[in-house]
């Protein structure tokens, strides 16, 4: 046998369109696409997880409460003696109640609100989908004829897109709360009186775009924790993995929202 008409598989180096990572971050980022896809193709398609749907609201929405109230709480009173000196240089003290109530109710409830959401509820879901995908437990529902996307994916997106405004609600009402106490003890202004500053300084516009930022950043920080846990990988270093990149990608995505939105809003309040 002649051995020289015998030639050797090199194994080629692998090639690239662009680069490494260029490459990685194009895949991921279609990756990333056809999951949200998914969800909006899924969303619609009976059955529907109505008891999960309920169970991930109460998670999301009343287990958060707690730490919801004394953040919105304090934020309102650091708030407020922050603004105060400053007011006081102009002789405009009287503003206070109007100034806090603009920032609260544009900037500060929703902020607040999603990135406390983001820290411990997109945490959560990175942590526990991620522990779900390395004990192959995820794929013992696919195998059990249950659709895994819909019942851990779809009712826990579902929750923080409808949890997140009704807990950004109930910042701004604890956070104005939190402020009038302080403007009362130093100002000594009526309770009817603030309210009436508060409630002619905020308009329609102002509530509104509040909450579909809320909605926006609850759809974030529900896709974001369920897509790092629904993909993680490496065994217990991949969930921590996950839970880590899940609050800091959905803090990081939720800044950009805020930006944006906020040029938004002001394109169309100065029409």
């Amino acid at each position: 046998m002649d051995t020289n008409h015998i030639k050797t598989d090199e194994a080629e180096p692998r090639k690239y369109v662009l680069s490494r990572r260029l490459d990685n971050l194009f895949m991921e980022m279609n990756e990333v696409f056809q999951f949200i896809v998914r969800f909006f193709r899924e969303v619609f398609v009976p059955p529907y997880e109505f008891k999960e749907i309920v169970k991930q609201c109460y998670e999301v929405g009343v287990q958060s409460l707690p730490l919801i109230s004394l953040t919105g709480f304090i934020t309102g009173i650091v708030f407020t003696n922050q603004s105060r000196p400053s007011l006081a240089e102009f002789g405009a003290v009287s503003w206070l109640p109007a100034l806090i109530a603009i920032a609260i109710v544009r900037a500060l409830a929703p902020l607040v609100t999603a990135l406390i959401a983001a820290g411990r509820v997109g945490s959560n879901m990175g942590a526990e989908l991620g522990s779900m995908k390395v004990t192959e437990q995820i794929d013992a529902m696919e195998v059990s004829a249950t659709n895994p996307y819909k019942f851990l994916v779809v009712s826990r997106v579902l929750a923080t897109t409808f949890m997140i405004p009704t807990l950004t609600l109930y910042t701004m009402f604890v956070a104005l709360m939190g402020a009038y106490i302080n403007v009362n003890q130093n100002e000594q202004t009526s309770f009817a009186s603030y309210v009436e500053q508060v409630f002619g300084a905020i308009t329609f516009l102002d509530v509104f775009a509040s909450i579909i930022k809320a909605f926006v950043f609850g759809f974030t920080i529900g896709m974001v924790g369920c897509y790092k846990g629904y993909n993680s990988s490496k065994g217990t270093e991949g969930v921590g993995k996950a839970a880590n990149a899940s609050v800091v990608t959905s803090m990081f995505l939720v800044f950009i929202e805020e930006l944006l939105s906020l040029q938004i809003v002001n394109a169309i309040r100065s029409m």
